[in-house]
């Protein structure tokens, strides 16, 4: 495994310092709250961000600087729970006349694009590409059933980078969530002392945050996997998403957990990130049926490098 890169470049990480600091300026928290009130209005409150970041002059696919420029815009997108599937525009193929990408599953394609009108592809998990020629009703947290055309079988390329695209995003709302959980127990006091002082919510903290520090590792070791072109990176990328949806889990109950009843009401931030965080987390396919794909397809040779 010579070579491996287990870091983002400084040129990435910075590019993920300006994009928080873009969709700060935009409204951070208050976007997912408009967008929520006004689906249709997505377009109109993150695209014009996106734009000036000069988001869609990134080329993940073919130019390691993009792909890792790509990531970072995505973790920073999932930090404030930003109203736009970014990672899905990121992904969009070369080679058809659309604006992104969604993988969907076989049965019921579902993906959280309500209130877009941008052109849309679909693959499979099995590589099978569609054009998205409409939806259904906006259902929770922008996600709608999928109407789609069949166009070729060639997109098992695309699956990789669209499925670890995402996890960064995801990994973005855990490290949002967590630093919410800190400030909310450092701040918060119970039989006059601060919630942080326990050893019971430390003990909760540590075991959240070895589940985000850990899957900050695998998913910059999957960008490199998918970065390299090995054969590999669609297993890598699918147990990335395992990996991610297991500690989104952990995280999340945790942080639930140490809110207390509050986490659950729209007054906290936390009850917005949790809330969509769970397209990412639920589609194309939960941990189960994630977990039995990458059993199939890893069979008796199992999984190379970090998730060996």
């Amino acid at each position: 495994m010579t070579g491996m890169v287990l870091h983002l470049s400084e040129d990435a990480k910075e590019f993920g310092h300006q994009a928080l600091r873009a969709f700060e300026a935009a409204g951070g928290d208050q976007l997912v709250q408009q967008a929520e009130a006004k689906p249709d209005s997505r377009e109109s409150l993150v695209g014009p961000v996106l734009a000036g970041l000069g988001a869609w002059e990134l080329d993940p696919r073919s130019d390691a600087d993009g792909l890792e420029a790509a990531a970072a815009l995505c973790r920073s997108a999932g930090y404030w729970a930003v109203p736009y599937p970014v990672a899905d525009r990121l992904a969009a193929p070369t080679d058809l006349d659309v604006d992104g990408l969604v993988v969907v599953a076989d049965t019921r394609p579902s993906a959280a694009i309500a209130g877009l009108e941008s052109r849309w592809a679909a693959v499979t998990l099995d590589g099978a590409r569609s054009k998205v020629t409409g939806h259904a009703a906006h259902g929770p947290a922008f996600v709608t059933e999928l109407q789609l055309s069949a166009i070729d079988e060639n997109g098992a390329g695309d699956i990789a980078l669209s499925l670890t695209l995402q996890c960064w995003t995801l990994l973005g709302m855990l490290d949002r969530a967590i630093e919410l959980t800190v400030a909310h127990v450092t701040l918060r006091k119970q039989f006059g002392q601060t919630l942080s002082s326990f050893q019971g919510v430390q003990f909760q903290l540590t075991d959240a945050e070895v589940e985000r520090s850990g899957l900050d590792i695998l998913a910059k070791y999957t960008l490199w996997s998918i970065g390299s072109g090995g054969d590999g990176a669609m297993n890598d990328a699918l147990a990335l998403r395992m990996s991610a949806i297991e500690a989104a889990e952990v995280v999340f109950r945790v942080c639930h957990q140490l809110h207390g009843a509050v986490g659950f009401c729209d007054e906290t931030t936390l009850s917005w990130i949790s809330r969509h965080s769970q397209p990412l987390r639920r589609l194309p396919l939960g941990l189960s049926a994630t977990r039995d794909l990458l059993t199939r397809r890893a069979g008796g040779a199992g999984l190379r490098g970090l998730f060996a």
